[in-house]
């Protein structure tokens, strides 16, 4: 079995770093295994296994001949059979279906305002998945939309896993260590940093001394420049801090004692995860998949998107209640452990690679 990870980019994002994950852990359990990013690389580069097999393709366009002949150069060199397509790398993946109708497509759908389907616009995928094998959705409500709108037979829901890479160290968080709070999330509107921000003024009321920890990309655009707007209008210059993108995510967690999450739509966040292989003590809004791994009040706590106050209540109750935190932690990380592993997840994927090659 030879498989491609084929993705757009390798920044820091969900989607980017579930096409590594799996690449990676397929390394030592398939014949090849190898990745392609279309349109850029990132620095999750540097977390490709020396095992996988790499090609950048640097393309410019929707249809780019260039790029076109030399992914299919490459497919072919190297007899991949399966293309697992991450999010909308799928269309390059069923132009390489055309000029190898043997080659087996499987769609990785990563879509993250999953609580806003009725927007989303589907007309060219809808005509590609006619050469899909199978989907695979990262939340119930996509695997849904796949059957229904869609009209796909072939859709498992897929939760994320995480890799944790516990060797990279370069980051040291600012701060009282103890007191500290860590939001995992790239700089995007559907993550709404504003209501977090907001309901972290409330906390440094009542606890001046705790400190809020922002990791993720800045993409330097009108909602970065309004979160450090608010920022500023808050007074939280001494208090908020903002690290983009980073590769030592473990060790940026392990430095933190609560993960939070204030997104407005989600899939099945890798943070929220890795907060758990971390052994935080997790907040995260009632959105996606976040309630099916977050036991409200019993591992962990859930409340309503957009609700700063909501936010600061569930903050609070985490600083001023450090045995039920711990204890909360504790059973987050037992249950992260059990079921979100990536031995659990390859297993999963490789079931379904082998049905259809075993029909091919």
């Amino acid at each position: 079995m030879r498989v491609l990870q084929l993705i757009d980019s390798l920044d820091v994002g969900g989607a980017e770093r579930v096409a590594i994950n799996i690449a990676n852990g397929l390394s030592v359990e398939i014949e090849s295994s190898f990745l392609c990013t279309t349109r850029k690389e990132g620095v999750l580069k540097e977390s490709l296994s020396p095992n996988v097999g790499y090609l950048f393709l640097n393309k410019t366009k929707t249809i780019d001949f260039a790029a076109i002949k030399r992914l299919n150069k490459y497919v072919k060199e190297y007899r991949i059979n399966i293309i697992h397509a991450h999010s909308s790398s799928f269309f390059l993946a069923t132009i390489i279906r055309f000029l190898n109708p043997k080659i087996i497509i499987i769609w990785h759908d990563h879509y993250g305002n999953s609580e806003f389907l009725e927007t989303r616009k589907y007309s060219v995928l809808k005509r590609c998945s006619k050469y899909f094998s199978h989907i695979f959705s990262v939340n119930k409500p996509l695997k849904l939309w796949a059957s229904k709108i869609l009209k796909f037979k072939n859709a498992t829901y897929l939760p994320n896993f995480a890799e944790v890479n516990k060797t990279l160290k370069s980051t040291t968080l600012s701060g009282i260590s103890g007191k500290r709070i860590v939001c995992l999330a790239n700089l995007r509107p559907q993550k709404d940093h504003i209501t977090l921000l907001l309901a972290f003024k409330e906390v440094l009321k009542k606890h001046p001394d705790w400190t809020l920890h922002c990791v993720g990309k800045d993409f330097i655009d009108s909602y970065s420049k309004a979160i450090e707007n608010k920022k500023q209008e808050l007074g939280l210059k001494e208090s908020v801090y903002m690290y983009g993108s980073k590769l030592d995510v473990f060790n940026i967690l392990k430095q933190a004692e609560i993960g939070v999450l204030s997104s407005k739509s989600e899939g099945l966040p890798l943070a929220l995860l890795e907060y758990g292989f971390a052994k935080l003590a997790v907040v995260a809004t009632s959105v996606g998949e976040c309630v099916t791994v977050i036991s409200d009040k019993e591992n962990g706590l859930l409340i309503e998107a957009s609700s700063s106050i909501e936010m600061a209540k569930a903050l609070l109750f985490y600083i001023e209640n450090e045995d039920l935190r711990h204890t909360f932690a504790t059973r987050y990380n037992k249950h992260v452990e059990e079921y979100y592993s990536q031995t659990a997840q390859i297993e999963t994927i490789l079931k379904i690679y082998n049905t259809y090659i075993k029909n091919n």
